[in-house]
């Protein structure tokens, strides 16, 4: 089993920067795929960045040039780095794990305004 645990949401401006932690714990051996998803309210959840074991990445369209995920293997943990935040990006984020089954952290939320 696989337990993720969220970090580092707040309220921001806009332009501002802010990075989120996602920490792992459990079966992390067998984790395939890393990512951080987001939702807003009345909206779909959708996927923001994924970052593979072979370091492969993919991003949203929509923050593509101004978020970036990355990962530390030996502390078992993956970040997203968000910049340039608009009110757009107003969500809560869920960080999750790709294995032989699909983890979820608790969320945390994410506020951009003035």
């Amino acid at each position: 089993q696989v337990q993720l645990a969220e970090s580092g949401g707040g309220l921001v401006q806009p332009g501002e920067s802010l990075t989120l932690t996602c920490a792992a714990s459990g079966s992390t051996a067998a984790i395939y795929g890393m990512a951080w998803y987001r939702q807003a309210p009345g909206k779909q959840r959708e996927l923001v960045a994924l970052i593979a074991v072979n370091s492969n990445t993919n991003y949203a369209d929509s923050v593509k040039g101004r978020f970036n995920i990355s990962r530390n293997k030996a502390r078992n943990r993956w970040y997203l780095q968000m910049n340039s935040l608009k009110p757009e990006d107003t969500a809560v984020y869920y960080c999750n794990a790709q294995g032989r089954r699909d983890f979820w952290g608790q969320g945390t939320q994410v506020t951009v305004s003035s």
